[in-house]
């Protein structure tokens, strides 16, 4: 009796473990992508630098806080100067949301110029980065971000590059980001 009992608890793991095998083999690029970018939950700082705006470049460094949350279904990133207060109504503190939409990795981008850009990503064949192109823009369309890529380097180091339209004027941003916990 205890060897027919062994016997299907034996049966049952190796069953469980074969369709755990399988549901990580057939994971879509989607599920990937957002799985590596889930893995940069937590507090990274680190320098900005704006080629077309060099008095942007070199202040203070920018705090990025990534979290996981409703129950593994989104990203939260959140921006601000290290250093300063969450007060909205004095610094910039753009929030930004990454989620699975059906087949699609989403990014929302709240930002600080009263828009939301909604953008699609992809991760590139090497697997250390993913890129983000505009779907659609709710709200003004005159400034708004337009573009961005997450590129991990390792663990403990990525960088971020956002593109912000100004009009029809492309300004970029290079954020070398490094984990402080």
């Amino acid at each position: 009796m205890k060897s027919r009992i062994a016997l299907s608890i034996l049966l049952v793991l190796m069953a469980a473990t074969a369709f755990a095998a399988d549901t990580a083999a057939t994971q879509s690029d989607a599920q990937k992508s957002f799985a590596t970018m889930k893995n940069l939950a937590g507090e990274w700082e680190g320098p900005v630098s704006v080629p077309e705006a060099p008095e942007m470049s070199g202040g203070k460094p920018m705090h990025a806080t990534m979290r996981v949350t409703s129950r593994g279904h989104v990203l939260v990133h959140e921006f601000q100067e290290a250093g300063t207060p969450l007060d909205a109504t004095k610094f910039d503190h753009p929030v930004t949301m990454l989620y699975l939409d059906g087949d699609q990795l989403t990014l929302i981008h709240y930002c600080d110029a009263g828009n939301r850009p909604r953008m699609t990503g992809k991760m590139s064949p090497d697997g250390k980065a993913v890129e983000f192109e505009l779907k659609d823009i709710s709200g003004s369309t005159e400034h708004h971000m337009h573009h961005s890529v997450f590129t991990i380097i390792d663990a403990n180091h990525h960088t971020e590059d956002w593109t912000f339209m100004m009009n029809d004027k492309a300004i970029h941003a290079h954020f070398d980001l490094h984990r402080v916990n």
